[in-house]
C-alpha cells in the first residue's frame, strides 16, 4: 500500500513524515512527494499544514494541477485523505486568516480566528488539550474519550454541517478538533505530536 503525504513546502513536516514511517514500519510506502502521478496512483494521501491559511492555500496553488489532482483524489475517487492542522482547514471554502481565502471548499465552512473572550485566553493555543469525542470515527478506534492532544493554532474550522464534527476540545469555547466525511478525514491537533495515542490514530489512518 502506498501512502503519500504532500509536500508543497508548507514548512517544516519533519514530524509527519516520521511518525508515519515509525507506525508503517515495512507494511506501508510512505512517499513524501508533490508530482501528481505518484499523488493520483497512492492509495491513501495526507495534507499537512503548518503557517497560515492564506500561505498554505498559496502554496499549494502554486503546484500546477496539484488542487485538480487532490479534488480527484478525495472527490472524484473517493480515497481516504487525511488534512492535519492548516491540511484540515483548508477543507472548508473560505478562510479569513490575513486576509479572505478561498479554500478547497469540500466540507462547507469557514475558518474564523478563536474568540479569545477579550486576551482571557491566550493565542495562538499551544499545548496539550483534552478532546471529547462525539461521534464513531474511524480514527478513533481504541481511542479513549478525553485523551490529551497537541494543538498549535489560533483559527478554527466551523462547518456548516454539525454532523462531520468527530471531536471538539474545550479552549474558550467548543473548538472542532476533528471531523469526518465519508472518505475526508482531518484534526485540528497534531497527531505526530501527540505521543503514543497520536501515533494510534495515524495507524488507524493507514489501516483503513
Amino acid at each position: 500500500m502506498n501512502v503519500t503525504i504532500v509536500d508543497y513546502k508548507s514548512g517544516n513536516i519533519s514530524s509527519v513524515i516520521n511518525s508515519f514511517k515509525e507506525v508503517a514500519i515495512d507494511k506501508v510506502n510512505i512517499e513524501v512527494t508533490s508530482d501528481l502521478s505518484k499523488i493520483k496512483q497512492s492509495d491513501k494521501v495526507v495534507l499537512p499544514g503548518q503557517g497560515s491559511f492564506k500561505n498554505c492555500i498559496d502554496a499549494l496553488n502554486k503546484i500546477k494541477g496539484l488542487t485538480d489532482t487532490l479534488n480527484e483524489f478525495a472527490i472524484i475517487n473517493k480515497k481516504p485523505l487525511l488534512g492535519i492542522c492548516v491540511g484540515l482547514q483548508m477543507f472548508a471554502d473560505i478562510g479569513y486568516e490575513e486576509t479572505e481565502t478561498k479554500g478547497l471548499g469540500w466540507i462547507p465552512g469557514k475558518v474564523s480566528k478563536i474568540d479569545n473572550q477579550n486576551g482571557k485566553f491566550k493565542l495562538p493555543h499551544i499545548g496539550w488539550n483534552q478532546i471529547n469525542i462525539v461521534k464513531d470515527s474511524k480514527i478513533f478506534q481504541n481511542i479513549e474519550n478525553n485523551s490529551h492532544m497537541y494543538f498549535v493554532h489560533s483559527f478554527e474550522f466551523i462547518p456548516e454541517d454539525k454532523n462531520v464534527i468527530s471531536a471538539t476540545t474545550d479552549y474558550s469555547s467548543n473548538i472542532v478538533c476533528s471531523v469526518e466525511k465519508e472518505n475526508i478525514f482531518g484534526t485540528q491537533f497534531h497527531p505526530e505530536k501527540s505521543d503514543t495515542i497520536g501515533l494510534k490514530i495515524i495507524n488507524n489512518f493507514i489501516s483503513l
